[in-house]
């Protein structure tokens, strides 16, 4: 690797938003590892990143964010393959118009938007903390939920794909805020972001439309990887690439990321 080179986690690389977030790095000369659900398409993908970029430093792993299991053996795979992890980007994510239950007995929402980046998040921290200054990037959206009812994170009063998906990302701000406040005393910084309306097939899934271009989609996320002026800044909410904006007022809630945290550990089976 080149020195100063990062060794950089970005989770649903495989294709979209992602998939330009690794190559750009790669590009940057840094170590990526791809993360993707499909090995084929994984491996595919590693590949043409090596490619573009030339660099010899692309991985690939593989697990499915629909199994808490898969997440697991990926985090005991990633610590006996790496010395340390300086980034991670929890970017992988799903928008779901019907109301699916998971064989593990959660929506899948929920599950893959929500509990997979919180439980590979928590079970890569003693990696993530082998690292002077390391971050947590963890993507959100503006279509973040102004509200969370704690009875219906499986859809079990009411599902509607749109408010499902809203309620995650708003879940991904809290968790990066709660995170944020257990990790004030080290050096590990959580931020979370809107990458923009980007022309991706969740996009289209969710709203039928089209946006920008993938390279604007994947700004935000590297600059809040590798921005020197972001150094020891945590607990923010980026968009626009470097604008700290405010995310939902219940975001902030300190009650409510308390209370999102400690259901999400009992629901893993982890603890911190």
């Amino acid at each position: 690797m080149a020195m100063n080179a990062k060794i950089i986690l970005v989770t649903g690389a495989s294709d979209g938003i992602g998939k330009q977030t690794a190559l750009e790095l790669a590009q940057k000369k840094h170590h990526v590892i791809v993360h993707g659900r499909n090995k084929e398409k994984s491996e595919r993908a590693a590949s043409e990143i090596r490619e573009k970029s030339g660099s010899d430093t692309v991985d690939f792993i593989c697990a499915d964010f629909t199994s808490l299991k898969e997440i697991s053996e990926m985090s005991v795979v990633l610590k006996n393959k790496f010395p340390r992890l300086d980034v991670l980007i929890n970017n992988a994510g799903v928008f779901e118009n019907n109301h699916i239950i998971l064989p593990n007995g959660f929506e899948k929402t929920f599950m893959v938007n929500h509990l997979a980046p919180f439980a590979l998040t928590l079970q890569l921290m003693d990696l993530i903390r082998s690292t002077v200054g390391s971050r947590i990037v963890n993507v959100s959206s503006m279509a973040q939920s102004g509200s969370i009812d704690f009875n219906n994170l499986n859809g079990e009063k009411y599902f509607d794909g749109y408010q499902a998906y809203s309620v995650s990302k708003l879940e991904n701000v809290l968790f990066t805020y709660k995170l944020s406040r257990l990790l004030k005393n080290e050096d590990v910084t959580v931020n979370c972001l809107h990458p923009g309306v980007i022309k991706t097939k969740l996009l289209h899934a969710g709203w039928g439309m089209g946006g920008a271009n993938l390279h604007e989609g994947a700004a935000t996320s590297i600059y809040a990887a590798l921005a020197d002026e972001l150094q020891g800044k945590s607990g923010l909410y980026l968009m626009n690439k470097n604008r700290e904006m405010r995310s939902s007022a219940i975001s902030y809630d300190q009650k409510v990321q308390d209370r999102l945290w400690d259901i999400s550990l009992s629901l893993t089976g982890l603890s911190y």
